[in-house]
């Protein structure tokens, strides 16, 4: 009998995903708050690094880090299309010491395959892409409330007021030095 043991792998610019990547990242962060297909996938999605856990033939965890330009302050539109919502911006990139600075997002696990780790090995994976392609100082992210305690357990703070997304709920600003 084979035991097959789950395998992460990593994407950086300008290599993009696969089309199982952009599968379990509409199955898990679109599908369910009924955005239709196409909105998982990111207009600068060529710029960022990718990180994601295959088992068994399928994707069940995926992520991805972007570098924040040196003149944005991290504000952007949530999802791809013409009704898409605009985060706000990060306080800390106000100090120029917290610069290069990237921003996780997209990060998802299939509900058949949460609190095995796979989130976990994600992030770190994207933490040290970052920290060795973009030469990133701080990591900052978005996150929905419910995920606000697996971030915090992987080191991340809370930083900015709490704000609400359209469509999506509310949503908090974590950081992380990198």
């Amino acid at each position: 009998m084979n035991i097959l043991i789950p395998q992460w792998h990593i994407s950086k610019p300008p290599a993009p995903p696969s089309l199982l990547y952009y599968d379990c990242r509409y199955a898990v962060l679109r599908e369910p708050i009924g955005f239709p297909r196409g909105a998982e996938i990111l207009e600068d999605d060529e710029e960022a690094i990718h990180a994601w856990v295959e088992h068994e033939n399928e994707v069940v965890a995926v992520g991805r880090a972007h570098l924040i330009d040196a003149n944005s302050d991290g504000s952007a539109a949530d999802h791809a299309g013409p009704d898409a919502t605009k985060c706000p911006g990060f306080g800390p990139l106000t100090e120029s010491s917290n610069r290069p600075a990237i921003q996780i997002r997209q990060m998802g696990t299939r509900l058949n395959a949460r609190r095995q780790g796979h989130a976990a090995t994600v992030l770190k994976a994207l933490e040290e892409a970052s920290k060795e392609h973009f030469e990133a100082k701080i990591g900052l992210l978005q996150a929905r409330e419910i995920a606000i305690p697996f971030y915090q357990s992987q080191g991340w703070i809370l930083v900015d007021k709490p704000y609400s997304i359209q469509g999506i709920g509310p949503h908090r600003s974590m950081m992380k030095q990198l």
